[in-house]
């Protein structure tokens, strides 16, 4: 009887999909299916849809509900809000949205402060004060093109240089960003720090740069085993 027991509730727990061991069961499905497409909820690329006659090519499709932090907002970037997640520790995305903001508020103060020096028309004309910009240009200052990866042959690994993805540069120029931020001196706080190397990485100079310089340094002496990458 006890073993006529032990096969019904193993059959159950078969029946169910493994509940009673979690580590068995596979990971969640998405609620949408694969043929979904990405929602375009900004009004610049609906109206560029719509002059253009795109539209009519999506009238058929099925989209997915937009995320509730995308937003037709002017307000709303995605850049910074990707900024925003990598600066995420232990889940407090409004505090890290807050030391963002402070970060914003610092550079327009010390952006406002070099505009009102100047004296040079041309250089005040040249000279960039909305944070958000200078954010899109010190990571777009900070992208690698290219990466190490171990590659083993004859039983040795090489470090072999390979280009990467637009996407993946994005995700090591800002990783690299936070990373100088939390080893910097405790004495100095992260907003303060974040705006003198945002600042310092738009004119291309910075520890950030620096990294981006040092791992290209590093692919350039390793190109001798550049060919591993087809062999």
């Amino acid at each position: 009887m006890a073993l006529f027991a032990k096969y019904l509730r193993i059959g159950s727990t078969v029946k169910h999909g493994f509940q009673a061991f979690p580590q068995l069961t596979t990971a969640k499905y998405s609620v949408y299916p694969p043929h979904f497409a990405e929602p375009v909820y900004k009004k610049q690329e609906l109206d560029k849809l719509y002059e253009s006659g795109e539209i009519e090519n999506y009238k058929l499709i099925p989209f997915k509900a937009a995320r509730s932090n995308e937003t037709c907002s002017i307000f709303h970037d995605p850049m910074v809000t990707k900024f925003i997640n990598y600066m995420l520790l232990r889940g407090q995305k409004k505090l890290a949205r807050e030391v963002l903001e402070k970060t914003f508020e610092k550079i327009k103060k010390l952006q406002l402060e070099k505009y009102n020096r100047e004296t040079d028309p041309e250089k005040k004309a040249s000279m960039i004060i909305d944070p958000v910009v200078i954010l899109k240009k010190a990571v777009a200052n900070c992208k690698p093109l290219l990466k190490l990866t171990a590659v083993k042959r004859g039983g040795s690994f090489y470090q072999v240089p390979v280009p990467i993805t637009d996407k993946e540069s994005t995700f090591y120029a800002m990783r690299w960003f936070v990373q100088c931020g939390r080893e910097k001196d405790k004495s100095i706080s992260f907003a303060d720090f974040m705006a003198t190397e945002l600042i310092k990485a738009s004119n291309n100079d910075g520890k950030v740069v620096n990294k981006k310089l040092d791992l290209h340094k590093q692919c350039e002496a390793n190109r001798a085993y550049a060919h591993y990458r087809w062999s």
